[in-house]
């Protein structure tokens, strides 16, 4: 099998975040071309597309961390562009880091690892598989949080007044929930006076 060092140029290894990109141009043999930082919008997707194109001119390859959350714009806006895009895993991190941690270092690594693996990752496409699985994530979320509202509302019937436990016994959950959307402020029977 051949390596990716073999096919290329040169790798920008991107460490993606909510905000910024850090990028990193590589050499087939590891060594850092140049470095640069952009916003994670159009303008500095393009921005990061001219720096690639000016420090590995020829055949390149983008070595992307999260293609599907952080990077997922960035890794469409290069598709598009006809460029050539793989996924590299985030590191796992040490408990405690001591400060020796960059985006800069970070986006060196992600180069690196794509011309050390075998076997590259590409990343998904979006589209209709990603609108079924936002759909399906939106649904179980859904149905979770409707399950904690009624079990939440199970124990408030246990420790209700015994007046509405009586009325909201034996309902069905359904039938319960409807029934205590109705309800009202009571007046208190008893008042007190100082």
């Amino acid at each position: 099998m051949t390596m990716l060092a073999e096919q290329v140029d040169g790798v920008i290894g991107v460490d993606t975040h909510r905000d910024t990109l850090a990028a990193a141009a590589v050499s087939p043999i590891g060594a850092v071309l140049a470095s640069t930082d952009s916003p994670a919008n159009a303008r500095g997707y393009q921005q990061l597309l001219d720096f690639a194109r000016q420090h590995v001119p020829g055949r390149r390859c983008w070595a992307l961390e999260g293609t599907g959350s952080y990077g997922a714009g960035l890794a469409s806006f290069l598709d598009a562009a006809g460029e050539r895009v793989v996924e590299v895993c985030r590191p796992k991190r040490p408990a405690i880091r001591g400060g020796r941690k960059t985006d800069m270092l970070d986006a060196v690594r992600a180069a690196r690892e794509a011309l050390a693996t075998e076997h590259l990752i590409h990343p998904r496409r979006r589209g209709e598989r990603e609108a079924l699985r936002v759909l399906l994530a939106t649904r179980q979320s859904a149905v979770l949080a409707s399950t904690a509202a009624i079990n939440l509302l199970k124990a408030l019937v246990v420790s209700a007044p015994d007046e509405l436990r009586v009325e909201l016994r034996g309902m069905k959950s359904k039938d319960q929930v409807a029934h205590c959307a109705k309800l009202r402020d009571r007046p208190t029977q008893v008042l007190l006076r100082s």
